[in-house]
């Protein structure tokens, strides 16, 4: 989530709401304005409470960023009051706004629940959600243009997201396939989840059919999906060379793959990373977890190939990273 850009959208809609007819050529001034200092447009408790939030994850991603630097017990402390002071600030804007979806939401996060506790507690805000409003897809058809609707969004793609960490892949591939009706964009990433759940599922025709939607954009998501897929509908030939080209085009994908690394907890959404870069292979990973643990051969099969596993080994000696 771009907090402060959401911010400043925020107060801009609402000022143009006061103001009433405005040009777009007006409105866009009037974000500009807004952008050199969102405090000073910041008018009521709403936007009180999502500046406070935007501060909050502001300052702790801040706060862990020489976690590096730390032995596990010193990460672990500290990541521990990193999440509670975050905890604390949910509270805060909750107190200003108790209607701030995307706080109830980043608190559930970081409680870092178990993935069933976890889904009660964001079924029960979708459910709190829902009575309050009903989401729409307004005058162009995805709610993402509305920057009042994303808050439903991101609490959608949570929800995918959990439940594929619980197992339940045809609960994480229908939200996933609301998200992505509700927002063809798909800034919140419901097409990722969608690929790894389909995989799980071994549904190859619903899996062919989100790949010829993306229409070539190739991410680690779908290649590795793909190659679970095919690696568990027995169809070694095709398995391995989907390996390859996971291999191939995703940056630091071996390495991700045969010595996956802890991955912080989404605070609200799916971190921006670039694309076909290694940190965007290690979230792919990260995702699939439940899904490796359900296949246990499939690690092995990828580490006994030479070329996979060279490729890996000299990923980590040129980053510096153990092997």
């Amino acid at each position: 989530m771009n907090g402060r850009e959401e911010l400043v959208l925020r107060c801009a809609q609402r000022r143009r709401e006061k103001i009433g007819t405005l040009s777009d050529e007006g409105f866009a001034e009037l974000c500009l304005a807004v952008r050199e200092n969102p405090a000073a447009f910041v008018d009521s408790p709403e936007q009180a409470s999502f500046a406070t939030l935007v501060g909050a994850l502001d300052a702790f991603h801040r706060a862990g960023a020489d976690d590096d630097l730390l032995d596990d017990e010193e990460f672990r402390a500290a990541r521990e009051r990193r999440l509670q002071t975050l905890s604390a600030a949910c509270d805060q804007a909750l107190s200003q706004d108790g209607g701030c979806l995307d706080a109830r939401l980043v608190q559930v996060l970081a409680a870092d629940l178990d993935p069933d506790d976890r889904l009660d507690a964001l079924l029960e805000i979708e459910t709190k959600a829902d009575e309050m409003n009903e989401l729409t897809l307004g005058s162009t058809g995805d709610a993402w243009d509305d920057v009042f609707t994303r808050p439903r969004l991101r609490l959608w793609g949570a929800i995918a997201r959990t439940c594929l960490a619980g197992g339940r892949y045809r609960m994480a591939l229908d939200v996933s396939r609301g998200l992505m009706a509700a927002s063809p964009k798909d800034q919140v990433g419901g097409r990722l989840t969608a690929a790894l759940a389909l995989a799980r599922l071994e549904d190859e025709a619903g899996f062919n059919e989100l790949d010829a939607r993306l229409a070539g954009r190739e991410n680690s998501w779908l290649n590795l999906g793909r190659t679970i897929l095919l690696y568990k509908l027995g169809r070694m030939n095709a398995a391995r060379r989907a390996l390859r080209g996971y291999g191939e085009l995703c940056e630091g994908a071996a390495y991700a793959l045969l010595r996956p690394t802890f991955v912080e907890i989404y605070l609200p959404d799916r971190p921006e990373v670039p694309a076909g870069g290694f940190e965007e292979a290690t979230f792919a990973v990260h995702e699939a977890e439940p899904i490796i643990a359900d296949v246990p051969d499939f690690i092995a099969w990828a580490d006994a190939f030479p070329w996979f596993h060279a490729s890996g080994e000299a990923y980590a000696e040129e980053n510096g990273y153990d092997w």
